[in-house]
């Protein structure tokens, strides 16, 4: 069985640290691939750039997408991604402290798995990570072949 590798698109280094240090915290001990920007997302996902050598034959189990990003947003992000043969079904949760319910509505839009904000306190942000993890990394089960 392939590793469950998480991709995390984050441009904070303050929520990448907090992301990392919970999902560790939680013992969930995935391979976690950190981009910081959406072109960077696209060019992992796409097996393109730096990535070009990746095997597209391992995608990621899920992608963990913050919404404000530097040169490309994450909402232009997930709409190539699900405009794309070889990724549109490739579970993506937009993890974003933005509050905006246009986000939200836009996020679902466009076809996003599950939209979490990212609470405030590290507690209640650890048991959200905790709750991702254990259901996109051991109870969601994703097709074949995506």
């Amino acid at each position: 069985m392939a590793e469950k590798i998480i991709l995390l698109v984050e441009d904070n280094p303050d929520d990448e640290t907090l992301t990392l240090r919970a999902l560790k915290k939680n013992n969930i001990k995935n391979k976690v691939i950190v981009v910081r920007d959406g072109v960077e997302a696209l060019d992992y996902l796409f097996c393109r750039g730096e990535y070009a050598d990746r095997d597209p034959g391992l995608p990621p189990q899920v992608v963990l997408l913050d919404l404000k990003l530097p040169k490309l947003d994450g909402l232009e992000v997930l709409r190539q991604i699900r405009a794309n043969e070889q990724t549109k079904l490739q579970p993506v949760v937009i993890l974003t402290s933005s509050k905006e319910d246009q986000d939200l509505i836009n996020g679902y839009k466009l076809g996003v798995n599950s939209y979490v904000r990212k609470p405030v306190n590290f507690g209640d942000f650890s048991e959200a990570i905790k709750q991702l993890g254990l259901y996109w990394l051991i109870l969601n089960e994703i097709p074949p072949d995506r």
